[in-house]
């Protein structure tokens, strides 16, 4: 069904009155009063202030990574200015920050064409893939038989997911329209009009094509068990088919849009298993996606539940899918904070740093000769923060260099 923009307001909650209570008491023979006490009764052991319970301990936080670190690609470094990103005409390794300032076209021009935002849900016991959902009630325990995987148990889950769309306003019936699939789209009633404003002023400036872009939200849950990590983290391109066979259908028949088939025309786009599943519908489908786009992408072992041909999960992308095949008709663009994600989990298997594994990506990337640009931001956390803002109008436009803009 077709459900209309919703702007969602938080309720308050009403401070508790104090409690009285209230005692009969004679005062008098053959005389009673209605007292109101706010002592304890007589003879009651006044009770001893509440001890404050004690904080949780800080969660540790990831150590700052150098750019210049041992093992890092040759990163060519910035003016550290607010501002400063790398051109939107070059390829390799840039470094950014630490301060940042957002971009000024997130914000609404006057008269600039405003593209449709609408959305729709999509049922699983609807659809063929992913039916039913899973989901965990325990994180999981290692595997002492293979620490590269987690023993989960699973149950299976109903869902509804969330698709936000959005359509330019120079789309012309009938076009086949270049897009863009992004992962985690906003919940029902959220839609993200910011990226909306985005788009509506890149299209204007003729950055970048009319392109629809399609936010598609994640199953639930998160990691392994969980019908995120299904979706997300799964060596195959299961996910690739599932958004071109159950998503890009309703897409077109509830909005009356055609997307095009050229894989030139399709991009994939995510930040930290978003950004991974990106990458994988693109790698086991460059028949269908040729363009990348990545925000700390989740390049880590993650997938659940374990399959021998993939062992290290979306770690195996830069330790050996990468480097060892022929090279692939796509164009990634990637991004990372210097004190992203390290060791998350309760594996301690080498293979979740997600500041190396991106590293990694980016030199396997170049040593196979692909259209890639990788950007280090630094004083930034998981999904690069204040930089994001800042990044993605250049992002995106050097994502769809080479593809023909309308005049």
């Amino acid at each position: 069904m077709r459900l209309p923009c919703v702007r969602l307001t938080s309720s308050l909650h009403q401070p508790q009155l104090p409690f009285v209570k209230t005692r009969l008491l004679p005062l008098l023979p053959g005389v009673a009063a209605l007292l109101v006490l706010l002592t304890p009764a007589f003879g009651a052991e006044t009770p001893a202030p509440a001890t404050p319970a004690p904080k949780p301990a800080a969660k540790p936080q990831p150590p700052t990574r150098p750019f210049d670190a041992p093992g890092a690609p040759k990163f060519t470094r910035l003016d550290g200015k607010p501002g400063v990103n790398p051109p939107v005409d070059a390829d390799g390794d840039f470094v950014i920050g630490p301060d940042y300032v957002p971009a000024a076209e997130y914000k609404v021009v006057e008269g600039v064409p405003q593209g449709k935002v609408e959305q729709f849900q999509i049922d699983s016991k609807e659809t063929k893939l992913f039916n039913p959902g899973i989901a965990r009630d325990v994180f999981g325990t290692v595997d002492p038989k293979n620490p590269k995987t987690l023993i989960v148990e699973t149950h299976p889950i109903d869902y509804k997911r969330t698709v936000t769309v959005y359509v330019p306003a120079q789309y012309k019936p009938g076009a086949a329209a270049p897009f863009i699939v992004m992962h985690d789209g906003p919940g029902l009633g959220k839609p993200d009009l910011n990226f909306a404003h985005l788009l509506d002023n890149l299209i204007a400036q003729k950055r970048v094509p009319a392109i629809v872009a399609i936010m598609v939200a994640s199953g639930g849950g998160d990691a392994q068990g969980h019908e995120r990590g299904r979706e997300y983290d799964t060596m195959s391109g299961l996910y690739a088919e599932y958004i071109e066979q159950e998503v890009l259908p309703r897409v077109e028949k509830n909005y009356g849009v055609k997307l095009t088939k050229d894989p030139e025309g399709r991009a994939t786009m995510g930040s930290s298993s978003g950004g991974s599943a990106a990458l994988i519908m693109a790698w086991y489908h460059p028949d269908l996606y040729h363009r990348v786009l990545t925000t700390s992408g989740t390049f880590t072992n993650q997938q659940w539940p374990f399959n021998p041909e993939t062992p290290d999960g979306a770690w195996g992308l830069h330790s050996k899918l990468i480097p060892e095949s022929a090279p692939k008709p796509l164009r990634i663009w990637m991004a990372v904070g210097d004190r992203d994600s390290l060791n998350p989990n309760i594996m301690r298997d080498d293979m979740h740093d997600w500041v190396e594994a991106n590293h990694r990506t980016a030199i396997a990337l170049k040593g196979k000769g692909y259209h890639y640009q990788y950007v280090f931001c630094l004083n930034t956390g998981h999904g690069i923060g204040p930089a994001r803002p800042q990044l993605m109008p250049e992002a995106l436009e050097w994502l769809w260099k080479g593809y023909p803009i309308a005049p």
